[in-house]
Formats: C-alpha cells, sequence, structure tokens
C-alpha cells in the first residue's frame, strides 16, 4: 500500500451483469439478481452456493436459485471444483495469506503510543484464516519504532516494540504459519531516504539475529521503495541479503522489493527493475523478487474499481516472463480490489496466471489488520467489507 494514511471506503455491492453475461462474469448464486445466461462457448458453473461464474466451456447453460436457503443449482457438467477457475494445470502457493496490517499505522507520531497510534495484529485473526487454511501472514511495522532516531540504524532496537513483533511472530510460527517480517518504510528512515548500504546491512544483520533460529520467519527486506534510482535499491537489497546471511539466518526466505513501489505491471518497463534485479545473489539461494500490484486504473490500491475483468493476468504476465527468463521465484507482496464481479474476475485471473506460471511462490491480500474500518479491501475478521464475497470467490479456490 502506497500510504501510511488509513483509508476508509464503502464497500460496493456486487454489480449485476448485464444479459448475456461475459466469461468469468458471475451468473448466480444466493441473493444474486442478475443475467444468469453465458455468453456462447462459455458455460455456468456453481463455485459455492453464492457464486456461480460463466467459465469457458462446451454449453451454455442457465442457473437457478431457488430460495436463500438453497444451492444455485446449474446443468453444467463442467467441473465445480477450483480448478475449473483456471484453463490449465497449476501448481498451488506454498505461501498464501494476508498482509496484518496495524504496527505501521501513526507513521507521523514517533514513537507514539500503543493502542492509540498503532496496534498489533489480532491473534484471533490469525486463527481464523489459518483455520481456513492460510499459512502465511505479512507484518508491516516502522523503522523508527524498531530503531529511535536519537541512536539511528544501527544503534539499539526499542526492546518493547521489538518484544510486540516477536509476540506476533512467535504466535504465527508457534501454529506452524509464516510470518513476513516486514519494514514498511518506503526505503526511507526518519524523512530521508536511505542510501548507506553498510548501514542499512548492519540494521538488517541485528535484526536477522534476533529471528535467525526461526525457519518460518520470511524477511521482506523493505516495502515499496519508491522514487530512487532501480540500481539504488537493489544495492540496498543487496546488502540487506548479505547482512542476514551473515548473522546465521541461513534456512529462512529473504524478500527483496525494487523501486515504482515493486509494482508488477512496471517491472519490466518503467521502473527499471528489470534491467538489474537478474543480478541478485544469495549463497543460500533462497531469494525471491517481491512485487505488488493493485487491479484500479493507476494502481494504487485506492479504488475499488478495477480496469477490466481481464486486467489482474494482464498485469502480471510481463513479470511472470521475466522470472522465468532469469530462473527467479516471484512472490505477490500485496494484492487488492474492490468487491464487485469485474474485480473478482480480476483476481481470479491474476492467481490463475500465477498459479500455472510455476514460478510465483504465494500470494497475500492488502489487508487484515483490526483498525481497517470500512476500509473496502479490509478482509478482517468477522466484518471486514472483502470477506462476503472476495475471501470465498477471490482467494479460497486457490488454497
Amino acid at each position: 500500500m502506497k500510504s501510511f494514511v488509513l483509508s476508509v471506503a464503502t464497500a460496493l455491492a456486487l454489480s449485476a451483469p448485464a444479459l448475456g453475461v461475459a466469461v468469468w462474469g458471475q451468473c448466480g448464486g444466493i441473493g444474486f439478481s442478475g443475467s444468469t445466461t453465458c455468453d456462447a462457448g462459455t458455460t455456468c458453473t456453481v463455485l459455492n452456493p453464492y457464486y456461480s461464474q460463466c467459465l469457458p466451456g462446451a454449453a451454455t447453460v442457465t442457473s437457478t436459485v431457488k430460495s436463500s436457503s438453497s444451492v444455485a443449482s446449474t446443468t453444467s457438467t463442467a467441473p465445480s471444483s477450483s480448478n475449473s477457475l483456471c484453463s490449465g494445470s497449476r501448481t498451488k502457493f506454498k505461501f498464501f495469506g494476508v498482509n496484518e496490517s496495524g504496527a505501521e499505522f501513526g507513521n507521523l507520531n514517533i514513537p507514539g503510543v500503543l493502542g492509540t497510534d498503532y496496534t498489533w495484529p489480532s491473534p484471533s485473526s490469525v486463527d481464523f484464516f489459518m483455520g481456513k487454511g492460510f499459512n502465511t501472514f505479512r507484518i508491516p511495522f516502522l523503522m523508527e519504532r524498531m530503531s529511535p532516531p536519537a541512536t539511528g540504524l544501527t544503534g539499539p532496537f526499542d526492546t518493547t516494540y521489538l518484544s510486540g513483533l516477536q509476540t506476533i511472530v512467535s504466535y504465527i510460527t508457534g501454529k506452524g504459519g509464516y510470518a513476513l517480517v516486514d519494514p514498511h518504510n518506503f526505503m526511507i528512515y526518519n524523512g530521508t531516504t536511505i542510501s548507506d548500504t553498510n548501514a542499512f546491512q548492519t540494521w538488517w544483520h541485528n535484526l536477522a539475529t534476533v529471528f535467525k533460529s526461526n525457519p518460518n520467519v520470511v524477511f521482506d527486506v523493505m516495502n515499496e521503495p519508491h522514487d530512487i534510482p532501480a540500481q539504488t535499491v537493489f544495492n540496498l537489497n543487496q546488502a540487506a541479503v548479505n547482512g542476514i546471511r551473515a548473522a546465521g539466518a541461513t534456512s529462512q526466505l529473504i524478500l527483496v522489493e525494487g523501486t515504482s513501489y515493486t509494482g508488477a505491471w512496471t517491472w519490466t518497463t518503467s521502473s527499471g527493475n528489470s534491467a538489474v534485479f537478474g543480478a541478485i545473489k544469495d549463497p543460500n539461494n533462497n531469494v525471491a523478487i517481491e512485487m505488488h500490484q493493485y487491479l484500479d486504473s493507476d494502481g494504487s490500491g485506492t479504488s475499488p474499481t478495477c480496469v477490466s475483468p481481464t486486467i489482474g493476468a494482464e498485469r502480471v504476465q510481463a513479470a511472470t516472463q521475466w522470472l522465468q527468463q532469469n530462473n527467479l521465484k516471484g512472490f505477490l507482496g500485496e494484492i487488492g480490489a474492490g468487491s464487485n464481479a469485474d474485480c473478482i474476475s480480476a483476481i481470479q485471473g491474476a492467481l490463475c496466471e500465477m498459479q500455472q506460471s510455476g514460478v510465483w511462490l504465494g500470494a497475500l491480500w492488502w489487508a487484515a489488520g483490526p483498525w481497517w474500518g470500512t476500509y473496502f479491501q479490509s478482509i478482517e475478521p468477522p466484518s471486514g467489507a472483502a470477506i462476503p464475497s472476495i475471501l470465498p470467490q477471490a482467494l479460497e479456490p486457490f488454497l
């Protein structure tokens, strides 16, 4: 996410498709009032009681809903499993889950007050997602709270704030999940862009030392650097990888992020990332390229309106090809969109593209977290705006 500022938006209702529903569009489900007739060459397929979708198939059928207590029915012979969402074989993600946001809130108040300016993720939220089969949680935090500006990046950590991070990491990994520790600073510390590779390497050496004995910790080097040359960002990432491994953290996955908010859609074009990140080196050969992708017009994740039902697959395709060509693995650290038919189709398309490619290790929804309120992408249980539609229709089929 490109801002620390808490966004508040009202979740949109699922839009009703027009007569003659296009491929990937909704065609039925409990409470659905739109057209139930798919375009020629597609089949209305039940994915769950609340959502049927026009999928590529041999026949056009009509899905009907008898009542709010009945399951949407169809005469389709197409498979109703989640595999039917994708046209070919796919490899499920090793890491799949959500961002658990909160400890990076209130960035204008340093160090800030726990419970007033920032909060740590709720264990009950972790339990909710793990109960559904998700296994990975990204924990954003602020470097200025971890490393007080008075003593700088190479100084001692704030023991109270570090303890908060350790507590939620231990909770997640103690249940068998993966915890991504994420300095959510955009490569900016105390108001200044980070440029000292030695200091950054030392900072990561010190943090990795804390978690080096926990194999279920993932080190996310830096959230969304921007307005910094790709080569500079690469150099800082390489220094972090060196520092982490030198600390004795040799088994954990390391995620490196590029400039231009590490967007997948600009990875091979305007960002310059593709020209430099192919050279990333890890002595333990356990590093992946983390990208982020939103599906609104400017890729910022600030609008619930998606460009098209196919924009998800379109925006990750070039990045996927680059990963394949460079023999690297990818990780989609943030994806988000609105709760409407176009966006649900777009998310499904992106995740299909990724799982069929064989190069993406995982994906995380932005975002869970106890303070999101009515934010349209909130997936915080029990009542986050993304839970009724996004969770069952766009995410759970890819578990």
